[in-house]
């Protein structure tokens, strides 16, 4: 009975200090990181920024392994299924994460089966239109939208895609007609936007800043909450006139769901750090982004909130996949 009693009490003392002892352990080999799109793309890149230093403070290699398709559901259901012991984890890009369970409600994970680590980055879009489009700030391109009933012609990467989204939400709160327009990546998006084939393109800055540069794109606006140093003279949306026009990507780590708080905690902290420094907030820039931290509660209530609102967005846009 006295041997019961102590292997009791031994168990318990066992049960509350195993999470010290498994963080203080962690990691203790390579951990992999799962980026559910392309090589070179937004994710990669910041995967590969944040994975680089990330191995540093760890002690332990942080091994990219890129799973696209079928729009970034392989990868990111890779991860939901994966063992939560903190040796696999998810960079994943917003439009996945909070776009992907209203478009594709038959997909093998939701976002409960994720534990929020920490958000990386946040990349506002530019409202870029044609040289053709007799527009020289956003209340022109409205008013030439609504011109005798003309509408916008509005183009995408493809159905589904956050451009598709953001040119949805843009006729609703400008009250403009819009069609439109996909296409299969931005680089032929470019050419006919140039061309004047298409009226408009809201995209993430890298897609079209060199045209803009070249005169041969206006972009007209920004769609974040501030301007960024890569075009300084381009307004904020609220400052062009559409105050509540505030569309960004936004890219984020994620652990399978019960994966050890102390664990997440631990990688949280790691990259708490190495998203504030000087160093890595440059390099976020030349990407046209934004360095942003947010811990684990605050990442968990900012996913609700994005849920929430692209779900509406996407029900009443009428948008879809296919």
């Amino acid at each position: 009975m006295k041997w019961s009693v102590k292997a009791a009490v031994t168990a318990l003392i066992l049960a509350a200090v195993w999470p010290v002892f498994a963080a203080d352990a962690y990691p203790g080999k390579p951990v992999t990181m799962i980026v559910p799109s392309a090589p070179a793309g937004s994710t990669d890149i910041v995967a590969r920024l944040i994975g680089e230093q990330l191995a540093k403070d760890l002690g332990q290699p942080i091994v990219i392994e890129n799973r696209p398709g079928a729009s970034g559901n392989i990868g990111t259901e890779a991860v939901a299924r994966a063992k939560p012991d903190g040796y696999t984890l998810l960079m994943q890009y917003s439009g996945y994460h909070v776009g992907n369970p209203a478009l594709f409600p038959q997909a093998r994970w939701k976002p409960k089966d994720f534990a929020s680590v920490a958000l990386v980055m946040r990349a506002p879009h530019v409202i870029a239109v044609s040289g053709k489009i007799p527009a020289q700030n956003l209340r022109d391109l409205i008013s030439f939208g609504k011109k005798d009933n003309r509408g916008l012609f509005f183009a995408s990467s493809g159905n589904g895609s956050i451009q598709h989204i953001a040119g949805v939400m843009f006729g609703n709160q400008a009250q403009v007609p819009v069609t439109h327009v996909p296409y299969k990546g931005a680089g032929p998006v470019v050419s006919d936007l140039i061309g004047g084939q298409v009226d408009m393109f809201v995209t993430t800055p890298p897609s079209v800043i060199g045209q803009v540069k070249a005169g041969k794109i206006k972009a007209l606006a920004y769609t974040g909450l501030k301007r960024h140093p890569s075009m300084p003279d381009v307004p904020t949306s609220a400052e062009a006139g559409l105050p509540s026009y505030n569309v960004e990507s936004w890219f984020a780590v994620f652990a399978p769901a019960g994966t050890p708080p102390d664990i997440v905690k631990k990688l949280s902290t790691s990259i708490r750090k190495i998203v504030e420094s000087p160093e890595y907030k440059k390099k976020v820039e030349e990407q046209g982004g934004f360095a942003a931290y947010m811990d684990p509660p605050t990442l968990d209530k900012f996913v609700t909130q994005e849920l929430a609102t692209w779900a509406k967005v996407i029900k009443d846009g009428k948008i879809t996949a296919e």
